[in-house]
């Protein structure tokens, strides 16, 4: 392939991409971003492969593609959808090591040599690029095992932390510049040093956030990864890798703007860490807002339904857990059929990582006109005759607006307990991720349906249909 045909095709590749960005910022449009997707980046691997820069090692490169897409094949078959978010943080991973190894494997090339400004911006693209991928690689494998429970959601707060962070940069610094006037090939040790300081910092950071932020660091480092993709490009003089990383990373960094907006904290406080524990507990007595917990059944819950006008359900992650989101549709569609109006309402950051509960409920096949945003539907509570929480907690916490000391307040939340009747399903009255007690639970017009969600609503489903 032509150098002139392998620049056309990364500039249809990059317009395919942005293409589908815009496609995935829409339920409707996302089958067809997706699309666009997966087109731009066949046509941006057969340019590479078949570009003019490869001369050599097809065979090797077809086996690493196989393997490769043999593993994300297998990956994409075997993930339940509950494990998307710490599949998505191990894939934010695999960018920042191929960062890391790409800018090792090109400062030890000597095919090309590089002088004067070219030599040193060369070099700087190296070591920034390794030091964001090592980053990335090692803050996405401790967000990794948080995610999927193998590491405490409860933040490591180190005493001195934050000293221990600037020490660590200060370090970064200055064997940047050793790395930067050492001869050829001679800057090895400045580079290794700031690779395990990197590794370093990206644990310390990731293991100092704590639960109720972990959302915001799922899209946190789907940025990281992009910038980490950018710097490959550099190196690698790839134009298109620039691109798409810089795409990936801009992105990345919006939402997690906007996920922290609809967490009322700013990107500062979530990198210092320390906000949720994950752990799940049970607030002690003296602490229990005041008031009685009142117990409902699934029968009187399927008739609360049956004879309501106007439905909101708000899911949450023990909804992705219990795998209850086909069931959930066909309670749906049999209160449609009945007349009631049924709406969804989804919080920004309700789950793990940005858009959770979108996909499942897209995986339900839930339509996609009656899925709110939580701007869009707070207003309406007041006028609901039922507004049924399945596995949710923080998000529907009063305590945001009401207690000025709670952790979460000012943090949007979405008002059920504005509804005529709210039925919180859960499976104990243990808090949620962001280990805060709820006094949502306690409020006279609140009901509470203990048990999996799963086995629950097929008890309602059934009751429905009697």
């Amino acid at each position: 392939m032509s150098e002139s045909l392998a620049t056309v095709s990364y500039v249809g590749a990059t317009i395919l991409f942005i293409l589908s960005l815009g496609g995935l910022s829409n339920p409707e449009s996302s089958r067809r971003g997706n699309l666009y997707g997966i087109i731009g980046m066949a046509i941006a691997v057969v340019a590479t492969v078949f570009g003019p820069r490869v001369s050599g090692g097809l065979p090797f490169i077809i086996v690493a593609m196989a393997i490769g897409g043999s593993i994300g094949l297998y990956a994409a078959r075997k993930v339940q959808m509950t494990q998307m978010p710490e599949l998505v943080a191990l894939m934010h991973s695999l960018v920042g090591f191929a960062a890391c190894t790409v800018g090792y494997a090109t400062y030890i090339d000597t095919s090309i040599q590089f002088n004067g400004a070219e030599k040193s911006i060369h070099e700087l693209e190296i070591y920034v690029g390794v030091l964001i991928g090592a980053i990335t690689f090692s803050g996405s494998v401790i967000a990794f095992g948080k995610l999927s429970g193998k590491v405490s959601g409860k933040p490591l707060l180190l005493p001195g932390r934050h000293w221990i962070n600037l020490a660590g940069l200060l370090i970064v610094i200055w064997f940047g510049g050793s790395f930067m006037h050492a001869e050829a090939g001679s800057g090895t040790f400045a580079l290794v040093v700031m690779t395990m300081i990197a590794l370093a910092f990206g644990v310390h950071m990731v293991m100092a956030i704590g639960g109720a932020d972990m959302p915001v660091v799922v899209s946190m480092l789907n940025s990281y990864s992009g910038w980490a993709a950018a710097a490959t490009g550099f190196m690698l003089s790839n134009d298109l890798l620039i691109v798409t990383g810089a795409l990936v990373g801009s992105s990345g960094a919006i939402l997690s703007y906007i996920m922290c907006r609809a967490m009322n904290r700013n990107f500062i406080s979530v990198i210092a860490g320390g906000f949720g524990t994950g752990g799940g507990t049970v607030a002690a007595a003296g602490e229990q807002p005041a008031g009685e917990v009142s117990p409902i059944s699934a029968v009187e819950t399927a008739e609360l339904l049956r004879e309501s006008k106007s439905v909101i359900i708000v899911p949450g992650y023990g909804m992705a857990v219990a795998q209850a989101q086909h069931t959930v549709y066909e309670i749906t569609r049999h209160l449609r059929e009945k007349g009631v109006t049924v709406r969804f309402g989804i919080h920004p950051v309700a789950g793990r990582m940005p858009g959770h509960m979108n996909v499942l409920l897209a995986e339900a096949k839930v339509p996609y006109d009656i899925v709110m945003e939580m701007d869009e539907i707070n207003d309406d509570f007041p006028a609901t005759d039922v507004a049924m929480v399945i596995g949710a907690n923080d998000i529907v916490n009063p305590a945001a607006q009401d207690d000025p000391n709670s952790p979460i307040a000012g943090m949007p939340v979405l008002e059920v307990w504005k509804a005529k009747t709210s039925i919180v399903m859960k499976r104990s009255m243990a808090s949620g991720y962001a280990g805060v007690d709820n006094p949502l639970f306690y409020k006279e017009n609140n009901r509470m349906l203990f048990g999996d969600a799963k086995k629950m609503l097929d008890e309602v489903l059934t009751a429905l249909k009697m």
